[in-house]
């Protein structure tokens, strides 16, 4: 099955270096190139894309925007974004993330990692760099006031559902530990994990793992860590 890939940059330098590094690999095709939020969303649509590499910075409607668009659209359900940024530590990425971004990638990232990640997401079965990714959103998800930074009710309340099984994985995830990690430390087998992580997905609504470590910080379940 083939990857069908949106690029989404203002710049056509850097969206024919991508087109060209997508489209050398066996699983994967460039189905449309946009310069704004706007036109991504449309071609988006358009060309039934799977991934979109998105842009933050761009001119009229900017990636987050569009980033905003495609996760409301039921009919974009299946659609996983991945923001490529020039500075991975960026509030716009966790803005992005909170928005329906499965991840992000740094612009200068080498071609393999970029190439993995569209795989990655088109699996939606891991969230893009862990570790880096973990570290923004315990970075940016605080508010001015330390006292309700990292808790949302609402959020807090939907984790009642959860079993204390399903709660002890979601730390987990939100730790940047995979599947195989995390059976691991908790003594059962992946496929344990992979079910346990499914059903808080489903029970939280959320569209990837990056939904879920989002969740689990805005939740207050996993409190940001203090330099």
């Amino acid at each position: 099955m083939t990857i069908r890939v949106l690029l989404a940059d203002d710049q056509a330098l850097l969206r024919s270096a991508f087109r060209v590094l997508v489209d050398s690999e066996p699983d994967m095709e460039v189905v449309g190139e946009a310069s704004d939020g706007a036109e991504a969303v449309r071609l988006t649509k358009e060309q039934h894309a799977d991934v979109v590499l998105m842009d933050i910075r761009m001119p009229g409607t900017d990636g987050l925007a569009a980033t905003r668009l495609i996760s409301a659209d039921p009919e974009l359900a299946d659609v996983r974004v991945v923001i490529l940024t020039t500075f991975e530590v960026d509030d716009y990425v966790v803005q992005s993330l909170r928005a329906g971004a499965s991840g992000f990638l740094g612009k200068g990232s080498e071609p393999e990692e970029l190439l993995n990640a569209i795989r990655i997401a088109a699996g939606g079965q891991a969230l893009l760099s862990p570790a880096a990714t973990t570290g923004l959103i315990a970075r940016f998800l605080a508010t001015d006031d330390p006292a309700d930074a990292d808790r949302d009710p609402a959020r807090s309340e939907r984790l009642d559902s959860l079993t204390v099984r399903e709660r002890e994985v979601l730390v987990q995830v939100a730790g940047g530990h995979s599947n195989d990690e995390i059976a691991e430390r908790l003594e059962v087998s992946p496929l344990t994990v992979k079910t346990h992580v499914n059903r808080a997905m489903a029970k939280l609504g959320a569209r990837d793992r990056a939904q879920l470590v989002v969740t689990a910080y805005e939740s207050g379940l996993v409190r940001p860590r203090v330099e």
